[in-house]
């Protein structure tokens, strides 16, 4: 009797284990059985170095048989590895962008630097197959490479665009909805985003401050990660609502799930979201999403659910219909569902594979 052939081998290379990554990966690992995962990531720190670094970083690390196929994220400097790394040289690498550099905003204190998008365009030559989380990541990431080489004063061959745009695709990570508990408070609404200047936290306090001024009752679950101390429109969120923040922490997951499974309304404020996980998350879950007008939520959410981008007076005037009239009706969020997206995973890799 003949064996079962083995599963093949995948690498999974991962340089920047931030949450989102971090999730993405396990649920590869938990979903997609017909391989073998063999995992390599880095922690989520340290951004320019792990960026730059993680070839180096995975010196000696790496197994010395080559695998049957890489699937790495836009953070892994796919080329440089593959130059270190003779004997993977030849084998098929699947760049799969969560990001992309070319759109994301710059910080006030950040230094222009063009390093991070040439890692990110080398690899992606490097690759066989470039997967993208939003068409909007594909799109700046296109138009970034293009606005890029056009800067360039002579050397860049013809075709560079158009190689990229041909092996791309749009793959989003797909969304496992939480339970829904029935037991919703219509007044309750929920921020589950870093305060960071790229979710321009301002906005979202402005339009909170408007909403108590004008009398409108309301209560606010406070779940984004935020810093020690924290920053200054944390706190003037906190001064400004009082008791009227009913959560304000970093919860665990399961008491997190119970919170967004009773919120009535998620707003964004960001500038920079090419998927927005926790948005369509708790949009699965039953809130109502009040977004930007931009990034990647077009695609996602009908007009009614968006308001103009930076515009506190736009999203004040929506959350204060909202709670005073009633909520619009739940948006579907199947085409982003496990059972829609992991055939399309699973038939990727096996495609990959032959």
């Amino acid at each position: 009797m003949h064996e079962p052939a083995a599963a093949p081998v995948v690498w999974l290379l991962s340089a920047y284990r931030a949450e989102s990554h971090a999730a993405w990966a396990e649920w590869l690992q938990r979903r997609v059985t017909s391989v073998d995962w063999r995992v390599f990531e880095l922690p989520g720190r340290h951004f320019r170095w792990r960026i730059r670094g993680n070839p180096l970083s995975w010196q000696g690390v790496l197994p010395a048989e080559p695998p049957a196929l890489i699937v790495a994220t836009s953070m892994v400097d796919l080329a440089t590895l593959k130059g270190l790394n003779p004997r993977i040289a030849d084998v098929p690498a699947i760049y799969y962008f969560h990001e992309n550099q070319f759109a994301y905003p710059r910080g006030e204190r950040q230094v222009e630097c063009i390093e991070p998008q040439m890692v990110q365009l080398y690899g992606a030559l490097a690759a066989q197959r470039l997967l993208f989380n939003s068409a909007y990541n594909r799109d700046t990431f296109l138009d970034g490479v293009d606005a890029l080489l056009r800067k360039m004063p002579d050397g860049v061959p013809p075709g560079v665009l158009t190689a990229l745009a041909d092996k791309s695709t749009v793959l989003p990570v797909p969304l496992t909805a939480p339970p829904g508990t029935g037991a919703r408070d219509a007044r309750l609404l929920l921020w589950n985003h870093r305060w960071e200047y790229d979710k321009a936290p301002g906005v979202f306090v402005d339009a909170m401050q408007r909403l108590v001024s004008a009398g409108v009752a309301f209560r606010l679950a406070v779940l984004g990660a935020r810093s020690e101390p924290p920053q200054a429109e944390l706190i003037r969120l906190r001064q400004v609502l009082g008791e009227r923040i009913v959560v304000d922490a970093m919860l665990p997951r399961d008491d997190y799930l119970r919170v967004v499974a009773g919120a009535a309304i998620v707003v964004s404020t960001a500038i920079h979201e090419f998927q927005g996980l926790a948005v369509m998350e708790a949009t699965a879950a039953g809130c109502r999403p009040l977004v930007p007008d931009a990034l990647c939520y077009p695609e996602q959410y009908p007009a009614a659910y968006r308001y103009p981008t930076g515009d506190a007076v736009a999203l004040y005037e929506h959350l204060r219909g909202w709670l005073d009239v009633g909520l619009p009706p739940p948006v579907d969020m199947a085409a982003w569902s496990e059972s829609t997206l992991l055939p399309q995973w699973s038939g990727l890799l096996a495609d990959s594979l032959r």
